[in-house]
């Protein structure tokens, strides 16, 4: 696949775009886009234009020209140029080719972008760094030097390509495994949206699949922890929020607006405030961000129907301070006025005005609302959040029931509306940009007076309606309970009491008598310093030097060492030491010294069997390195310290690595898993342990995190019938999974504690726990036989139709309506378990 200047671009900006733009791909539905690319493609024409016309015959040539005579042309510039190499393509706006000032000197050749903006971004450069990159290839040396010419005035900036060509590659390398997957890329919504020819596609997209990404504010770093917690939709997103006892407007909660989108209300943190002493005095501006220039100032006075509307507009950059006089002069005949304006553009809008005409007197009328304006994004920021993807005015003021009369016109369409108005001054075009201006006027005030009436109404809730929610009168979900659970149910005692059976069957019980037995203490000197071997075993010698390979060799001293091993046999363990005797040796040949060497000799001092014994103490028994030591001590006589047995279970791990692996294999491609987490503190730190288990198989696992990430490389094979509880990161394991009915049990019981006297959620919660105890006795009775089970198949998709129905009426509490959801997922696999 190529890589053209136009795929490298559409992935500065978007990597879906990159994707798309690869398949041939032609976008529709997004004016700006079409505008923006006819003005580039116009603007360059124009520039190509101006560069040959004050160029001497000769010195210009044209696209297309012989690429093989480009080092021994005499051109000094060259237009329309499409290089080629390898994998990569451009066409070059233009190339100027610099002569050798001398023998020791090569020629230059400088490609040049022509960009109609007056702001040069990051990616224009790396576009310029692209083509220079393409042109480095096909000449064989680098290519330094770039030029771009932006502009009014056609200002001509040189850049240094070779610092960019790193960053140039590295995009590269993800571009190519973009274009080699059949899949497209994750669907990631972004700022460049507004101007893509995709914007509406991929938006229905996301909507579909309820992505992260239609939350504006949230950063792709944000992203992937969400997703790594295996969280991946927005509705998955609104159940994690938790309202805390000091929750404070400083930091943004995006799980918060996820709970405003689900329940379509407005919610409230804290205790936030909005005084406005004086009277309110509308601001919205319009103007052409490239050019920093303000051509039209919206001022709306009052919070009435009576309010007076001002439309002050600009005809040229010479009329900006017209209007800005006009402006000032205008707040000067409002008594105490405070200016109330959404967002960050018109804060900039007024430094700029105080840097180009001056500050304000002190003395002034208007110089304190000038000077302290109020931004009503940063009074809702954090402390209210809308039911919308975004917090912009136009998605907040439209949920509040705020149209405006022309619904395709938008921020970015007024810039093509005042470029088309300079062009040939169509009075309709003006008229369109002041009501759109001025209807963001009406709109920033509907939204100013309903914020200020939820802030002054928030002790009486009756006033305000059910559409606000405060975070401080919802409660926390989570009821963490220690000890016996009591259950309202009575069906649920016996099933939790089920839930043991596995671990009944491994207990063994021992009943003595009522007497206190006499403990007989070891005494320690009884432990003998030296235990004497029960075999001995003698190396066979050496006949050769293992180094020149000569017979010639003679022994020296003896070698011994001594193994300390436990033996298993059928009627018991027993202690067994085994000393193995060698001999060291000299090659009278090449003097070399060595020993016997064999594979006969031991490698360590302590035996399998004792390793074996050890893990089984640490792993089975629970029992600590100090205790092992004392047990070895009384029963067997072995002095073993607590850092040998550190050592031994590192030993064990290395050694029983292959097992574990063979184990997860054999786990993976069987068709029951059962996955669990729970956390654990080593050396004062939180970690996690997963545990993955069959009938017959248990494996463990260890992860600082809690993160499920690894879940899916683990069980990418997996295609049997996955059993976890409700922890999101399991559903992004792509197989039949069920849900644990004893998490989903308990759940029930805390939220019939909660809501005592909803008779629906109670009715809900017997049916099933009734149903579940028939099928709970039947397996004490019967075992797991499918012969005995399929007659509870029809009760089962009974009840999972009444869960169904539940949830879809939604009468229940958020909470109940989630767990009626569950109990319908975990019926249907058992409903085919049963069949």
């Amino acid at each position: 696949m190529t890589i053209t200047a136009d795929i490298f671009e559409a992935f500065l900006n978007c990597p879906t775009k990159c994707y798309l733009r690869s398949l041939g791909e032609v976008g529709t539905g997004n004016a700006y886009a079409g505008w923006l690319c006819i003005q580039n493609e116009s603007w360059r024409r124009e520039r190509v234009k101006c560069l040959t016309a004050g160029t001497a015959p000769g010195e210009y040539v044209g696209s297309p020209f012989a690429t093989t005579s480009l080092k021994l042309a005499k051109w000094q510039f060259a237009t329309e140029y499409v290089v080629r190499s390898e994998n990569l393509e451009s066409r070059l706006h233009a190339v100027e080719r610099i002569p050798a000032g001398g023998r020791s000197e090569t020629v230059q050749f400088i490609p040049i972008r022509f960009i109609p903006t007056n702001k040069i971004s990051r990616n224009d450069k790396l576009l310029l760094a692209f083509d220079a990159l393409v042109l480095s290839e096909l000449l064989g040396h680098e290519v330094g030097i770039g030029k771009i010419t932006h502009g009014d005035d056609q200002a001509t900036l040189k850049v240094n390509t070779s610092a960019l060509a790193g960053n140039v590659r590295k995009r590269f390398k993800r571009i190519t495994e973009i274009l080699s997957n059949p899949a497209p890329p994750d669907l990631i919504l972004n700022r460049h949206c507004d101007e893509c020819e995709f914007r509406t596609r991929c938006r229905q997209m996301a909507l579909e699949t309820d992505d992260l990404s239609l939350l504006s504010g949230m950063s792709e770093k944000e992203r992937k922890k969400l997703h790594s917690k295996g969280i991946f939709t927005v509705t998955q997103l609104s159940y994690t929020f938790r309202p805390r006892r000091r929750l404070t407007g400083e930091k943004y909660h995006h799980s918060l607006k996820a709970l405003a989108i689900r329940e379509k209300k407005i919610h409230i943190v804290g205790r936030p405030e909005l005084n406005v002493e004086g009277t309110p005095v509308y601001l919205d501006v319009e103007g052409l961000p490239d050019c920093d220039f303000y051509y039209l100032i919206g001022v709306r006075i009052g919070n009435s129907e009576s309010a007076i509307q001002y439309s002050l507009w600009a005809d040229t950059a010479e009329d900006e301070e017209k209007i800005w006089r006009e402006f000032l002069g205008i707040l000067e005949t409002v008594e105490t006025p405070v200016l109330v304006h959404y967002g960050n553009y018109e804060n900039i809008f007024l430094k700029r005005m105080f840097e180009r005409y001056g500050q304000l007197p002190a003395a002034s009328n208007s110089a304190k609302a000038l000077t302290s304006p109020l931004n009503l994004l940063s009074v809702i920021f954090a402390q209210v959040y809308f039911p919308t993807y975004s917090n912009g005015l136009k998605d907040v003021a439209q949920w509040l029931g705020i149209e405006w009369s022309d619904k395709v016109f938008s921020g970015l369409a007024c810039i093509i509306a005042r470029r088309r108005w300079e062009e040939d001054h169509d009075s309709s075009i003006h008229g369109r940009l002041i009501t759109y201006n001025a209807e963001d006027c009406r709109a920033l005030q509907c939204v100013f007076a309903h914020v200020s009436r939820i802030f002054q109404n928030r002790e009486s809730r009756l006033q305000q309606g059910d559409n606000v929610v405060h975070t401080d009168s919802l409660k926390d979900d989570c009821i963490h309970r220690f000890g016996k659970i009591e259950f309202l149910i009575p069906d649920f005692e016996r099933i939790n009491k089920a839930a043991y059976w596995d671990y009944q069957r491994e207990k063994i019980q021992i009943r003595g008598n009522q007497h206190r037995r006499r403990v007989v203490s070891l005494n320690r000197r009884n432990v003998a310093k030296r235990i004497p071997p029960n075999k001995t075993i003698e190396i066979s010698p050496r006949t050769s030097c293992p180094k020149c390979g000569q017979a010639s060799i003679s022994k020296s001293n003896k070698i011994s060492k001594t193994v300390h091993d436990l033996k298993f046999g059928p009627a018991g363990v027993k202690r067994w030491v085994v000393n193995y005797i060698g001999h060291r040796y000299h090659c009278n040949f090449c003097g070399a010294s060595f020993t016997n060497g064999s594979q006969e000799w031991p490698h360590h001092s302590v035996g399998l069997g004792l390793v074996s014994y050890v893990v089984y103490q640490l792993v089975e028994l629970r029992i600590s390195h100090r205790a092992i030591g004392r047990s070895l001590a009384g029963l067997f006589g072995m002095s073993l310290p607590r850092t040998t047995v550190n050592r031994l279970k590192s030993r064990a791990a290395k050694t029983y690595m292959h097992t574990c692996t063979a184990m997860i294999e054999s786990l993976v491609s069987g068709h029951l898993l059962h996955c669990d987490e729970t956390p654990i503190t080593i050396d004062g730190k939180r970690e996690f342990v997963w545990v993955f288990c069959n009938s017959d198989r248990v494996v463990f696992r260890r992860t600082e995190t809690r993160e499920g990430l690894f879940l899916k490389e683990l069980l990418l094979q997996f295609k049997g019938v996955l059993v976890t509880d409700f922890y999101r990161a399991y559903d992004s394991i792509r197989c039949p999974q069920q849900k644990c009915l004893i998490h989903l049990m308990r759940d029930l019981n805390n939220d019939l504690y909660k809501e005592p006297f909803n008779e629906e959620l109670k009715a809900l919660a017997s049916e099933f726990g009734s149903l579940l105890k028939q099928i709970v006795d039947t397996i004490d009775r019967f075992g797991l036989k499918a012969r005995y089970l399929r007659k509870h198949g029809q009760d089962v998709t009974d009840s999972s139709e009444t869960c169904q129905n539940a949830a879809t009426r939604a009468r229940l509490l958020r909470n109940t309506e989630n767990a009626s959801r569950e109990i319908a997922n975990c019926s249907l696999p058992f409903s085919n378990m049963t069949a």
